[in-house]
């Protein structure tokens, strides 16, 4: 009879994978923990070959480790492509995105992808602007949907025997709701995200508030997608 094995049966990466708790605490949208935790994945040329790892804040963000760790210890050959996946339970700060943009403009051959469960001080114009900046530069940014959750549960965490579908299912509004609002980044819009945190029973709480140019520039399916959003009918 097969035995019922989990993420630790012949797995090189165990010792990189972090614990189930830590992803469902870091990794819910509704959570708004201080910590940042990373989990990356970096893909050399044309190689299948795929190089798995996690990191978390120090006394330093947890992008400025990475830079500091990736070229402290690899020599990056320009000729040689180099394609990273990030996935961050927040969002780069302005100043990590500027860092990023400086590592990046330094190794021309590296590209990265973003994805994030939450974005980071959503209302403050700077870190707005270090996303866009991000995006302009090529950089993909995108919020973290049910794939992406569960690519990470089966890649990174330490799952028990059994458990490989059985990431924690965290509401998929609150996805919606945060790639409604970094559409509204991109497009240079004003917020339409308020986040609430009530202490007393630890809710988070949020409040959508629509302008006109939000219905202008938004495409409908993303307005939509939200299933809170009603378009406005226009009468011929």
């Amino acid at each position: 009879m097969a035995s019922d094995k989990g993420s630790s049966a012949g797995d090189a990466t165990l010792r990189r994978r972090i614990e189930p708790r830590e992803f469902e605490v870091f990794f819910d949208p509704r959570e708004l923990r201080k910590e940042a935790c990373l989990l990356y994945e970096i893909q050399w040329g044309t190689s299948h070959r795929i190089w798995r790892n996690s990191g978390r804040n120090t006394a330093n963000h947890v992008e400025l480790n990475f830079i500091e760790k990736f070229t402290s210890e690899r020599h990056v050959c320009p000729s040689v492509s180099c394609s990273i996946t990030w996935f961050l339970s927040w969002s780069p700060c302005w100043e990590c995105s500027k860092a990023i943009r400086g590592f990046l403009s330094q190794h021309p051959g590296v590209t990265l992808v973003i994805y994030v469960s939450r974005l980071f001080w959503h209302l403050d114009q700077q870190n707005r602007q270090g996303l866009r900046d991000l995006v302009n530069s090529g950089v993909t940014v995108q919020i973290m949907r049910v794939p992406e959750y569960d690519h990470c549960w089966r890649n990174f965490v330490n799952y028990p025997p059994g458990e490989e579908d059985h990431w924690p299912r965290y509401p998929v509004v609150w996805m919606k709701l945060y790639a409604l609002e970094l559409h509204c980044i991109i497009l240079s819009l004003p917020p339409c995200l308020k986040i609430l945190r009530r202490r007393q029973n630890q809710l988070t709480l949020f409040r959508l508030t629509l302008q006109n140019c939000h219905y202008q520039m938004i495409p409908p399916h993303v307005l939509l997608a939200t299933g809170l959003i009603q378009l406005p009918v226009t009468w011929r």
